[in-house]
């Protein structure tokens, strides 16, 4: 089962930064792994297709409408790029339309910053306490609007938004439970 919190979870690198921004989101869910181990590379590898369909034709969408307004589109981000499996994810590398900003053993940050808003997606991967083979998967998404614009960006976007990363995060758990 996924579930939607409004803060972000304690073990992350982003707690610190919680009070600058402007809205936050996060999907919860756990896996059961088994035996094989799975690491948070493996858990952005499955983030790069797990999302629904229809939301890369919304995407496009989007590039048309804010390209006219200057801000990036997803080709300027890197769409389409190092969409191959990777072992390991470095601080600093495209990952599709994110940028690897930070990296723990247990987390990486994905982030882009534009003139209307910033933001940053952490994935999470974490042991859940006496259960050695489940592990709690998280991806919160935290935004902070630069201006009026942003807000106003913002507002549409927010309810697909959760949809995408919901169905995202289901499907990241199934995969990794039959064996990524």
């Amino acid at each position: 089962m996924v579930t939607k919190h409004t803060s972000i979870p304690e073990q992350s690198v982003l707690k610190h930064e919680e009070p600058q921004y402007s809205y936050i989101d996060s999907f919860r869910g756990v896996a059961q792994i088994g035996q094989q181990p799975v690491s948070v590379d493996n858990v952005a590898n499955l983030f790069l297709t797990a999302g629904p369909k229809w939301a890369d034709t919304l995407m496009n969408i989007r590039d048309k409408v804010v390209g006219l307004f200057g801000l990036k589109t997803s080709k300027q981000m890197g769409d389409g790029q190092n969409q191959t499996k990777v072992v390991q994810y470095e601080v600093g590398q495209q990952m599709g339309i994110f940028k690897v900003v930070e990296k723990t053993e247990n987390e990486i940050i994905l982030g882009e910053e534009d003139k209307h808003l910033n933001f940053k997606v952490s994935l999470l991967l974490e042991t859940v306490a006496q259960a050695p083979n489940t592990k709690q998967i998280s991806i919160t998404t935290a935004v902070k609007f630069n201006n009026f614009f942003g807000k106003a960006y913002f507002f549409p976007v927010k309810p697909v938004h959760g949809m995408i990363v919901k169905i995202s995060l289901k499907n990241i758990i199934k995969q990794i439970e039959s064996g990524i």
